[in-house]
Order: structure tokens, then C-alpha cells, then sequence
């Protein structure tokens, strides 16, 4: 990392071109390949140098706008920093602290709709004219995308799922709701498979929260759980905690919540190193969840 700002810094004074091809070659070195950071053992360490890494893309991006790469990494950043490390502060802080749970929640909503307008920008380099299709007719828009567009167009879903989630008395962002419900279909259609099965594990809780639609919210939510397991192979602890917290709450099955969480804190986070860190994240949230149980649910019969 240190080798790279010094090429960029030594380099920044030269040039527009020289400049740009300096830019360009150290943004791909830190977008390209995956992430150094998902697969640490160490969500604090992870926590204190993310927003380091994700400033210093930023200033990248400020010389060079279109760079994919960056735009990217710079969504699924913002928005997998907002989640593990400033929303679920607020959650845990939320009985003690309700002002400063109410801040954190609202940074969390902002780093949310940064995540989204990042990603939204590379659909845009991607796809001229998508984010004024979007505005006008989501079904349209959707249509342009491709497989190749996964990435941005998941955590572009995401992100815009989560910002909604904390700014429900938003009624401009609650709007956006038929957008986020478009982005996710079309991303089942493209690979639903994608991240082995993360579209599904996002459905979960999002299937729970809609207030419209035809349906039952727990059916569907209990299908897109089931196939999420089936494309993961039992490797991911997020399904798990999703549906317990999602749909074990809404049921009121104390069984069903505690068995789930306690087979997420099994999941050996060696398996799928690439995701070690939100395994980690993921344990720790199930952790907390039942150390709340009694206050979730009424107490079990004796």
C-alpha cells in the first residue's frame, strides 16, 4: 500500500497523461484480484483501515471518474463498512444510547447511499443512459444489464435495500422501493448463483420487509433461504442469521432462532477464505442475537 501512494505521489505532478496512466495502474492494483481485506481474521483491524483505503480510491477516482474498478470497490466498501461496523453499533447501542444509536444509524444511511451512487455510476459508464432509464422506467433499464454487470448491480441492491431499511420516515427514499424490487429480480435472473447464492441471501430479509406484492412474505423468504443454503453448501452463516432474524422473530419460533444461530456460529470460517471476514462479522451479529433472545421472545414453557 505504501509503495503504491508514493508511485501516485511521485507521479501526480506530471503530465494529464502520464498522470492518468500512474492513476490507472494503481487503482487496478487495489481493485484488482480481489480483496486483501474480506479475507483478513480481523474484523478491527479490517475496521480501523478501511476508510483509509476507501479515501485514498476516492482521491483515484477524483482523476480518473470512469474507472470501473474503483467504482466498484468503492460500493461494496461503503456499504459492507456501513453494515459490520456503523449500523450494527447502532443496534447494540440502541437501549443504552438511543441519541447516539440515531446518529450512527443516520451516518450508516449516508455511507449506504454513497455504496449506491458509486455502483450507480458504474452501471452508468457501463450502460449510457441507464440511471435516466432507471428514473423513468426500472423494467427498461433492467433489461440493458448483463451478467457481467453482477457486482455492481448487487451491491447497487443492497446498499439501496439497507439505506431504505434505516430511513423509513424518508418517503423520497422509501419510494425507491420498486427500483431496489426491479434491480434484485433481474439479478436472480442473471446468476442466481452469483457469490454463491448471495442475491437469495439478500431476499431474505427484503422478501419480510416489502409492503407490497402478492404473496406470502415467509414462503418467499423461506424459498430464497433454502436455495441460498443449496448454492452456498452450508458454507455461509449469513443465510442462516438472516432468516433467523428475519423470519424466526416474525414467527415467534425461539426454537427455530436459537437452532439457526447456533449452527451460523459452527460455520468454519476457514471454509470460504475469500469471506472470512463476513463470516466473522456474521458470528459475531449471532452471537449478540442470542445473547438478546429473551427480550425477542417470550420465555419457553417449562
Amino acid at each position: 500500500m505504501i509503495g503504491l501512494v508514493l508511485l501516485l505521489g511521485l507521479l501526480v505532478n506530471s503530465g494529464c497523461s502520464v498522470r492518468r496512466l500512474a492513476v490507472n495502474r494503481v487503482a487496478d492494483a487495489l481493485t484488482g484480484g480481489g480483496s486483501a481485506f474480506t479475507s483478513d481474521n480481523d474484523p478491527e483491524l479490517v475496521r480501523d483501515a478501511l476508510p483509509f483505503s476507501l479515501k485514498l480510491m476516492e482521491s483515484l477516482l477524483a482523476e480518473s471518474p470512469n474507472h470501473l474498478g474503483l467504482l466498484t470497490t468503492l460500493g461494496s466498501g461503503f456499504t459492507m463498512y456501513g453494515y459490520a461496523f456503523v449500523q450494527q453499533e447502532a443496534e447494540r447501542l440502541e437501549e443504552d444510547d438511543l441519541e447516539r444509536s440515531r446518529e450512527l444509524r443516520e451516518r450508516a444511511q449516508k455511507l449506504y447511499v454513497r455504496g449506491r451512487d458509486y455502483c450507480l455510476r458504474g452501471l452508468e459508464v457501463r450502460h449510457r443512459g441507464f440511471g435516466a432509464a432507471l428514473a423513468k422506467e426500472p423494467g427498461t433499464a433492467m433489461a440493458r444489464l448483463e451478467a457481467a454487470d453482477m457486482t455492481l448491480l448487487y451491491w447497487a441492491s443492497a446498499s439501496w435495500a439497507a439505506a431504505i431499511a434505516q430511513a423509513k420516515d424518508d418517503p423520497a427514499l422509501v419510494g425507491d422501493l420498486p427500483k431496489v424490487e426491479a434491480m434484485l429480480a433481474r439479478a436472480l435472473e442473471l446468476d442466481e448463483a452469483w457469490n454463491q447464492g448471495s442475491v437469495h441471501e439478500l431476499m431474505i430479509p427484503f422478501s419480510m420487509s416489502r409492503t407490497t406484492g402478492s404473496g406470502d412474505p415467509v414462503e418467499a423468504a423461506t424459498r430464497h433461504f433454502e436455495r441460498a443454503r443449496q448454492l452456498g453448501k452450508g458454507r455461509s452463516a449469513g443465510a442462516l442469521v438472516s432468516y433467523a432474524e428475519a423470519v424466526c422473530v416474525a414467527r415467534e419460533d425461539r426454537a427455530g432462532f436459537e437452532r439457526l444461530l447456533r449452527e451460523a456460529l459452527a460455520v468454519d470460517v476457514n471454509t470460504v477464505p475469500e469471506r472470512r471476514v463476513e463470516t466473522l462479522v456474521v458470528q459475531r451479529r449471532a452471537k449478540w442475537l442470542l445473547g438478546r433472545i429473551d427480550k425477542l421472545f417470550l420465555p419457553p414453557l417449562q
